[in-house]
């Protein structure tokens, strides 16, 4: 059973910074490869992919929106982190982590963060970033 949890949510001013993490646990891909990813949706707003993270070699992927300002990384303990700071109010959203086999290398996660290419979701985690 797939389990991800994401916690390090909350409000903070125009600026600010966080710290997301996302706890994931009761999978294995061995001997394949993954992607973990960061997605995020606003109220009446589609999903929309943050950043991507490799983890045969630690390469990354950022929507454009936020590159320069968000950091994507994981931990040994398969623990994923986005740190995310100069928050704008147009970062307000609800922030999901995700997880997927890499069918066929780093390509599966450079590409972007495409829904449909995670099977597994966590619930979310909220972040409000007023002006």
């Amino acid at each position: 059973q797939v389990h991800l949890g994401e916690s390090g949510g909350g409000s903070v001013q125009a600026g600010g910074s966080l710290t997301l993490s996302c706890a994931a646990s009761g999978y294995s891909y061995s001997p394949y490869s993954y992607c973990m990813a960061w997605f995020r949706q606003a109220p009446g707003k589609e999903r929309e992919g943050v950043a991507t993270i490799y983890n045969e070699d630690g390469s990354k992927y950022y929507a454009n929106s936020v590159k320069g300002r968000f950091t994507i990384s994981q931990d040994n303990a398969n623990t994923l982190y986005l740190r995310m700071n100069r928050l704008k109010s147009e970062d307000s959203a609800m922030y999901y982590c995700a997880v997927n086999r890499a069918y066929g290398g780093s390509a599966y996660c450079s590409r972007g963060a495409v829904e449909s290419d995670y099977s597994f979701w966590g619930q979310g985690t909220q972040v409000t970033v007023s002006p």
